[in-house]
């Protein structure tokens, strides 16, 4: 199982936080959030983000809506992928 640094998102509205991530990237890749969450559970990848030199891991969790990702970091789940600048690619 491979680890794979998320450095960007893309949202189909940037500034709606009600709005899910539809894209994740990072050096050279850009998958769907679909994708991603498709890999997590299969287990081939484990994705994560690295700000200030902490790491959270990405997990996938269920919501009103379907299944979206959110990370895990000092003992709790929070949104900082939300913060990451969007993908250029």
């Amino acid at each position: 199982m491979a680890d794979v640094q998320v450095t960007c998102i893309n949202k189909s509205s940037r500034d709606n936080t009600h709005e899910g991530i539809t894209h994740l990237g990072g050096y050279n890749w850009k998958w769907t959030r679909a994708e991603v969450i498709k890999s997590i559970e299969d287990g081939t990848n484990n994705f994560y983000t690295l700000v200030n030199g902490v790491r959270a891991n990405i997990g996938v969790t269920e919501g009103t809506y379907g299944k979206y990702l959110k990370t895990y970091a000092d003992g709790q789940w929070n949104d900082n992928l939300l913060a990451l600048p969007e993908c250029s690619q």
